[in-house]
Formats: C-alpha cells, structure tokens, sequence
C-alpha cells in the first residue's frame, strides 16, 4: 500500500506530492511577487531583512538558499555582503528561471551559482556552508526531516540554520481573524491578481498544516543541531528558526 502524506488538507500518495506542489508552483511562477506583496502587505520585505540580521555572515562566507524562488534572499545577502559566494536552490524550473533572471537584471548574478535540486537531497559536499536559509519552502517538503537533516550535513560545523515559515499565532482571537483572512480573502486575491483561486486554496491549507513553533525546533534538534531558538513575528503568524 502507498504512504500518505498530506497536501494541502489532501492526502496523497508520498511520491506524488512533489509533482502536485511543482504544478503550483509552475502556475503561479509569474505573479509570485506580486502575490506575496498582496497576501502579507509587502511585510514579508521586511521578514527577509530580519533573516539577513540573524544570518551571522562575514564577507567571503558562502551561503545556500534552498527553494530561492525569485531569489528575494539571495538578493537581499549580495545588498548587504557583496563578497558572499551564493548557491541558490529550487526544485521547480519555473520558479529558479524567475530568480535567475532577476540576478541578471538586478545585477547579483555574478555572485550566484543557480542548481534546480530539492532540499531533500542537496548535490554538495558536508560541511560546504556558512549560511543554509529556506524563506516559506520547509512547508512544501515532502519529507521535513530529510531536508533537515540535509541542511545540518551541507552546513560546516559553526554554520547557522534559518528557516522563515508561517507558523501558528500565538493569541486565539488573532488565530481566527487570520483564518478568516487566509480561507476568505487569500483564494479571492489569487483569483483576482493571479487568475488561480486553487493554488492559493492549497497555500493557505498547507500553512496550516505545518508544524508549529516548538514542534518545527524539536524537529531541528532531532536532525542533529545543537541548538535552535525561534522569534515569532505578527504574533506567530510567521517565526524565524534559528538553528546551530
């Protein structure tokens, strides 16, 4: 019988799930930016520079970031570090097409190596990095503690971990203010702006079926690092896992 994982509030067979969020993702490639301004006000601008702040990078570091996108965290690194040596990761071809031309037209491409490869089984040697981020990418894993555990193998020993993902809101009314918001207003918005209500169905869905705050840094600990702490921004809504 085949294993069932979850996509969305859906079951589906574990080897079926990459290919269903890839068709997300190949459907929403091209207003992806604009969706995310849309969907979180243009805060997750700001979430991304908290996670450069926490990214303890010193120029000549090399950093990895894992299903990059559009390449929003790459970008904002070479801002900030222009010597800092990029590799940056999507397991989607629409979308590490987007990020790769962005760091053409936005002039960080020099410092970028570009790999189509899944975080659950990253093509570098142990103990490559300095920096591993995923910005609003563990969700979609198939398998979490695979790429967990991926992660800690390609980090060298003093490297840092960070994970921005949505999480759970610490306070109950804000909790159903912002169920309203994400199974009323976020399918309407990806209907309006993207022409697709299904895929941000699915997105919604599948922020709720991510493992909250404590249980994503056990999680962490388990895949071998030996230390994680997170910060919760908007009242949990998204968290920042900072992990050594």
């Amino acid at each position: 019988m085949n294993e069932k994982t979850h996509f969305g509030f859906k079951e589906v067979d574990v080897n079926k799930k990459a290919e269903h969020v890839g068709d997300v993702f190949h459907s929403v490639a091209e207003e992806y930016d604009l969706m995310n301004d849309a969907m979180s006000f243009g805060m997750h601008r700001l979430w991304k520079k908290m996670l450069i702040e926490l990214s303890e990078l010193s120029e000549g570091s090399m950093a990895l970031d894992i299903a990059s996108g559009t390449a929003d965290i790459p970008r904002l690194i070479n801002k900030k570090f222009k010597s800092v040596s990029m590799h940056v990761t999507d397991i989607n071809a629409s979308m590490l097409a987007l990020g790769k031309e962005r760091a053409i037209n936005e002039n960080f491409f020099h410092n970028c190596n570009f790999a189509l490869a899944s975080g659950e089984s990253l093509p570098y040697q142990d103990q490559t990095f300095d920096l591993v981020t995923v910005g609003f990418g563990l969700r979609n894993f198939t398998d979490k503690e695979k790429g967990l555990k991926e992660m800690k193998r390609v980090l060298k020993p003093d490297g840092v971990l960070l994970i921005l993902e949505f999480s759970k809101p610490t306070n109950s009314f804000f909790s159903k203010v912002y169920d309203w918001y994400s199974f009323n207003i976020i399918p309407k918005l990806g209907s309006f702006l993207a022409n697709d209500s299904k895929s941000y169905q699915y997105l919604a869905e599948s922020i709720r079926m991510h493992p909250d705050q404590e249980t994503l840094k056990n999680m962490v600990l388990d895949a071998g690092f030996d230390d994680c702490k997170f910060y919760n921004l908007v009242n949990g809504v998204v968290a920042i896992h900072q992990a050594k």
